[in-house]
């Protein structure tokens, strides 16, 4: 694994993010049950490193109609059937196809960087975790192997938790933290 610090991670998060609407926020593991996490990172605990986030919505906070917006306000009961777990690889590619609308590698175009250029900044974003970390998503991807996502499918589909019309989403798990990486769109 990697080693990844402040100035790496801030890097890549803000790189890989520059043109989404994006939500990225770590928060601290504080209950056997994540998912209680989850709620908390949704609505804004600091980052337990001091590390960036990502906050679009809360730049313009007169359209923040409540604490968790981009998000809608959950129960635990709500989100938790609708995170599904998916292997590292897949994670890593969502976290590259999230860096526009329409959950898919081709954003990477987008980007002035080679694709190994773009990977790299995904595999320094997942270092922060380690590599005991678990993923869990709200995309799928017809016709994926049970805890992939294959990107080379066109089909897609998402479980909404936010207020936009396009709502896709990484939700990284160690015994410590809990990281959100979210692309909502209209």
């Amino acid at each position: 694994m990697q080693s990844v610090d402040k100035s790496s991670w801030d890097t890549a998060v803000r790189r890989l993010y520059v043109h989404a609407c994006a939500y990225i926020a770590t928060g601290p593991r504080r209950h056997e049950n994540w998912v209680l996490d989850v709620l908390a990172v949704m609505g804004r605990v600091p980052d337990p490193r001091g590390w960036t986030v990502i906050d679009d919505a809360a730049e313009n906070p007169d359209q923040m109609w409540s604490s968790v917006y981009p998000f809608e306000v959950h129960t635990v009961e709500y989100i938790a059937p609708r995170l599904k777990e998916i292997d590292r690889d897949s994670a890593e590619n969502l976290l590259l196809a999230i860096t526009e609308a329409g959950c898919t590698l081709s954003n990477l175009r987008y980007l002035d960087e080679t694709p190994e250029e773009l990977r790299a900044m995904a595999q320094t974003i997942l270092a922060r975790y380690g590599d005991a970390a678990t993923y869990y998503t709200n995309v799928s991807k017809r016709g994926s192997a049970p805890g992939t996502l294959d990107f080379t499918l066109d089909s897609f589909g998402y479980s909404p938790m936010g207020v936009y019309m396009e709502d896709c989403g990484l939700v990284v798990v160690t015994d410590t933290e809990v990281g959100l990486f979210w692309n909502l769109a209209d």
